[in-house]
């Protein structure tokens, strides 16, 4: 018996790697009840069977995808960036347990407005800015480590991305309408490319929207998940501050002072309400 890693799935088909490399085709034996998904590690019989799935560190429901180590959250200058989208995704990659990386694309198309939204965002996460029309898309491969995935609004260039790594037409560009200013969905299933030993990627249709309900936090959580709140709290005048009201909130006067990024602020009291809202079972 030996292991190997899930790279991608097809009805009841899988492809896997071995640690050694080698990829085959199979199914899975009486795992209806765990289920196999792309990232999983698995155990493979003599018959080159999958008969066991090994315990998973993290698991996304959509796209379906497990054991993830980081997600590049990919943004551009176009389609018009959404930053609440990359503030939740953030904070997902936290609640999960994986390491967040903001990708900014297109810099051939707007080199200051990339500038812009990565002083924005420098101090909270490593950013890489680059294009996928020169060797600068590399930056990206010298981060990749592990299983790996691609998250972010359709068309701001994941696929090109993929492409541009493997080097070949892989996966299918999205494009991006200008009448609507945002991008049609290309990528259908969930796929690891392998682009090295122990380097996995894929892009993973299905997070240019994030539900609230899937950070699995109450609102009164959120603040812990801003950092650049966590220098200020302690002088709030209530340690149970959740920095929405200006009586005496040290939060409130670090945006007013552009201590804090007053985008990033306003996408806390959105989510924070968006959060109330949803729903507790």
């Amino acid at each position: 018996m030996f292991r190997g890693l899930v790279l991608k799935k097809q009805a009841n088909f899988f492809t896997v790697k071995t640690e050694d490399e080698k990829i085959f085709q199979t199914t899975a034996r009486n795992l209806k009840k765990e289920g196999v998904f792309v990232g999983d590690w698995v155990q493979i019989d003599e018959e080159l069977v999958i008969c066991g799935v090994e315990k998973r560190k993290n698991f996304i429901i959509r796209p379906p995808v497990s054991n993830i180590d980081k997600m590049f959250i990919v943004i551009a200058p176009i389609p018009k960036p959404d930053f609440l989208l990359v503030d939740k995704l953030i904070i997902f990659c936290v609640v999960n347990k994986i390491k967040p990386i903001l990708c900014i694309n297109k810099i051939d198309l707007d080199e200051k407005m990339c500038k812009e939204i990565q002083n924005i965002y420098k101090k909270i996460i490593k950013t890489i800015i680059f294009s996928t029309f020169d060797d600068s898309v590399k930056k990206i491969k010298q981060e990749i480590q592990g299983v790996c995935v691609l998250a972010g609004q359709s068309a701001v260039g994941k696929s090109s991305i993929i492409n541009s790594l493997m080097e070949k037409q892989i996966a299918k560009v999205d494009t991006f309408s200008k009448k609507v200013q945002r991008g049609k969905q290309t990528t259908r299933t969930v796929e690891l490319f392998n682009l090295g030993k122990n380097k996995e990627l894929a892009d993973t249709a299905g997070f240019s929207k994030l539900d609230e309900s899937l950070l699995g936090i109450d609102e009164r959580e959120l603040k812990n998940y801003y950092p650049e709140f966590l220098k200020f709290s302690p002088n709030c005048k209530y340690s149970t501050c959740v920095h929405r009201n200006g009586d005496k909130c040290a939060v409130i006067e670090a945006v007013k002072n552009n201590e804090i990024s007053e985008l990033r602020y306003k996408n806390y009291l959105k989510l924070y309400d968006n959060l109330k809202n949803v729903k507790k079972y």
